[in-house]
């Protein structure tokens, strides 16, 4: 019979009884060691069978087990795959574009840094403090300003505006109002810019491009609405919104918003219209915008109809209590306590709305403007009149 190893030391026992039966071999009667014989193989057979019975149970525990804890995690073969606090496999991210920025500027792609504004140079330019101390200069990315001062500006670049002393005039008035609207806004604020990763980082003069955010959660960068209210064009560069600037561009425009609105003869005397008995009040108010044709039916669509006034000036204008009107008398009053900041503007909306800081809504059943021309009155709390243009 073959040797079975036994746990806990049997085998050593076995091995005692055989030397005793060895020794002992001699003085007993064959009998005594057939009986002796038997014996011992019925308890070995007894013994293989108690192991083989504890042996089954104990792989039937182990399936039993396995079968409730599911299988065995096997993390995978790259040591990527490990499990994530919220028990999901954890996979790393496939973002492995380094940040356009450096750590010395401190500025960095796809991130908002914060910044400190110290002087804004004109429109487009501004002098900052980066978060480590230092100082730099930023351009605002992907738009571009009228120079300050009709010998700098250069008409061929605005599409519709003539290059003549009347265009330079007109386009150098908007660098000015576009300085101050930066300025109004800008200058010694906290703002978060933002650079692009198609995009060169600096460009000409070593000026940081960026985009500029007002706050951090801002979904509208300041360069956006450069253009969305006309004071800058479609900087030609690579940039990554440059398609949704280029639209943007386009419908300004195609809208006459902000230094698009030419109209040739109307502006001399440093961008003053005359042409329009008093377009631009003795404060600064100025109309900047009409829009009487709303697409479709213009009585079902009011708030296609509007009108923009902007503060050229360089004090607040209180507007409460003061109308706007129409040359059929329909008059609408500004709400008490509407103030308008320098280099800020309103639009007037026909229809209905939720009036802001920047949108002011009339409430008419019906249109207003006239689309074959119409004549803007703005007249202050007193009755007078400070604008009244004829369109």
């Amino acid at each position: 019979m073959s040797r079975i190893d036994l746990p806990g030391g049997a085998n050593d026992e076995r091995d005692g009884e055989r030397a005793s039966h060895g020794e002992r071999g001699n003085r007993a009667s064959h009998g005594e060691r057939s009986e002796r014989g038997t014996r011992g193989e019925r308890a070995s057979h007894g013994e293989i069978e108690a192991l083989a019975a504890i042996g089954l149970l104990v792989a039937v525990l182990v399936l039993a087990i396995g079968a409730v804890a599911g299988p065995a995690s096997i993390p995978g073969a790259d040591g990527l795959l490990d499990d994530g606090a919220d028990g999901e496999p954890e996979i790393p991210s496939g973002n492995g574009n380094a940040d356009v920025g450096t750590e010395d500027d401190g500025v960095a792609s796809g991130h908002r840094t914060r910044v400190t504004v110290i002087e804004v140079v004109d429109g487009d330019t501004m002098h900052v403090r980066l978060p480590d101390g230092s100082r730099d200069t930023i351009r605002l990315l992907g738009v571009d300003t009228p120079e300050v001062g009709d010998g700098n500006v250069d008409p061929a670049e605005w599409e519709g505006i003539p290059d003549d002393e009347a265009g330079r005039t007109w386009l150098a008035a908007w660098g000015d109002r576009a300085s101050v609207h930066a300025e109004t806004r800008l200058a010694g604020e906290d703002v978060y810019v933002e650079t692009d990763p198609t995009a060169d980082y600096r460009g000409s003069y070593d000026r940081l491009l960026v985009y500029v955010y007002r706050n951090e959660s801002a979904r509208t960068s300041f360069n956006r609405r450069l253009i969305d209210e006309g004071y800058a064009r479609l900087y030609e560069s690579e940039f990554e919104r440059r398609s949704a600037y280029r639209s943007a561009e386009t419908a300004a425009r195609e809208d006459g918003v902000g230094a698009w609105g030419y109209e040739e003869g109307a502006w001399t005397d440093g961008g003053r219209v005359v042409d329009g008995a008093g377009a631009t009040s003795e404060g600064g108010l100025a109309v900047v915008a009409i829009h009487a044709d709303a697409e479709g039916n213009d009585h079902e669509n009011r708030n296609g109809e509007y009108v923009t006034l902007e503060n050229r000036g360089t004090d607040p204008i209180a507007l409460g209590g003061w109308t706007l009107s129409d040359a059929a008398g329909n008059a609408y009053s500004f709400p008490d306590g509407f103030e308008l900041e320098p280099g800020d503007h309103v639009t007037v909306y026909t229809g209905d709305g939720a009036d802001t800081d920047t949108e002011l809504y009339w409430g008419s059943d019906r249109a207003v403007w006239n689309n074959d021309g119409d004549t803007v009155i703005v007249r202050s709390a007193d009755g007078t009149t400070r604008i009244e243009y004829a369109y």
